[in-house]
């Protein structure tokens, strides 16, 4: 299964369920049939930026976070405004140094947003590489983002 297939099933199932720990979650796509491992759902959680909310029960539980109704590029701007520390460009290659925790939220982010000018993302816990199409796509894409940023 895919990564955005098994992000979809854990949508589902903490919209539908009260979900409260990483075990829980695991252990509800193993009986769904999705073998996963703790760290593969605990990377999930961070990228997905779960927030834990009140529970009915007077517990806590795993929940959306309340601005997932913005757009992507909303959220990206946000974010960014946020975060971003540096913006750097070399040929086709854009750099992000990001506050610590942010990279892969980033990273989501911008493969969402569906830029024409992205090739590919590969964020880290402080940084985001983007791969353009090419080093105009790269110069372009560095104004969207600043302007993103400094808005």
């Amino acid at each position: 299964m895919k990564k955005a297939e098994r992000q979809e099933k854990i949508r589902e199932i903490i919209t539908a369920e009260s979900i409260e720990r990483q075990e829980d979650l695991v252990k509800r796509l193993n009986e769904l049939g999705l073998r996963v491992t703790q760290a593969t759902i605990s990377r999930d959680i961070k990228e997905m930026q779960l927030v834990k909310i009140p529970a009915e029960d007077g517990g806590y539980r795993y929940g959306l976070p309340a601005y997932r109704q913005q757009s992507d590029e909303q959220q990206l701007k946000d974010v960014l405004q946020d975060s971003l520390m540096n913006l750097k460009r070399s040929d086709r290659f854009l750099a992000l140094a990001v506050h610590p925790g942010n990279g892969p939220v980033v990273a989501v982010l911008l493969r969402r947003t569906n830029y024409a000018e992205i090739f590919t993302t590969i964020g880290d816990d402080a940084s985001v590489l983007i791969v353009c199409v090419s080093a105009e796509a790269a110069i372009r894409l560095e104004n969207k983002l600043d302007n993103l940023a400094n808005d």
